[in-house]
């Protein structure tokens, strides 16, 4: 038996010395699944927190006559905690200056509207607040119920991490590179419109209407900023 295995029969059997030892030397282990969730609305100590209760869980459910590796057990294990977290309780965290944004942002859109008898485009909004069309479309939506990634989106149903990921499984998907940041690696326009369609839950036609553009320019570029994601992700 060797020493991971010794630590897990001793704290399946209640020793808590054990327990706390598999947590501290398996701590990497935790982390490396938990800053895969960077930048989804909760701190990083927070991600680690539910990481170790994840990683606690395998622990105790694991099977030392599996004969799997403990990691490619605990891996979505740990992973799945953090992700139940974010689906059910996290709540995303609006910074002051979005806030601030989103303030000035809809005072310069009343105002436009007054004195254009229409509602402005969002390059009319930028050219008078000075910020970036993405960052007005964010701003603006910042502040709404924000869906979870395995949140079911898009026309047909589907969750952005089933477009990804199609019959792979949760470990493999966790081993990968962060979503979040294949995601950043998108050129503007398309990170701008996997962003609105995805963590805003904005249809195609409203992200049309924030962008300025047509709905179907909208179903172009989220065609190919899939096929770019894939790629990525690869």
């Amino acid at each position: 038996m060797t020493h991971l295995e010794e630590l897990i029969a001793r704290s399946q059997a209640g020793d808590g010395g054990a327990t706390e030892a598999l947590v501290e030397e398996n701590s990497g282990l935790i982390w490396s699944v938990a800053r895969r969730f960077l930048g989804r609305g909760a701190e990083p100590d927070d991600l680690y927190q539910l990481g170790s209760l994840g990683f606690l869980k395998a622990v105790e459910g694991f099977d030392l006559q599996y004969g799997t590796q403990f990691s490619t057990y605990a891996v979505p294990k740990i992973a799945g905690e953090i992700r139940r977290f974010l689906r059910d309780d996290g709540a995303v965290k609006v910074s002051r200056s979005i806030k601030e944004q989103a303030a000035t942002i809809k005072s310069t859109r009343a105002r436009l509207t007054t004195a254009l008898g229409r509602d402005p485009t969002i390059q009319e909004i930028s050219r008078q607040t000075g910020f970036s069309p993405e960052e007005i479309a964010l701003a603006e939506t910042a502040t709404a119920a924000t869906e979870s990634i395995q949140r079911e989106n898009g026309d047909e149903g589907f969750s952005l991490e089933d477009v990804l990921t199609d019959t792979e499984s949760e470990e493999r998907m966790v081993e990968k590179i962060a979503l979040r940041q294949a995601i950043e690696a998108l050129p503007e326009r398309e990170r701008m419109v996997i962003n609105l369609r995805y963590f805003h839950s904005l249809t195609q036609q409203r992200v049309a209407k924030v962008m300025d553009i047509s709905q179907v320019q909208v179903s172009r570029i989220e065609k190919k900023a899939l096929v770019l994601l894939r790629e990525l992700m690869a």
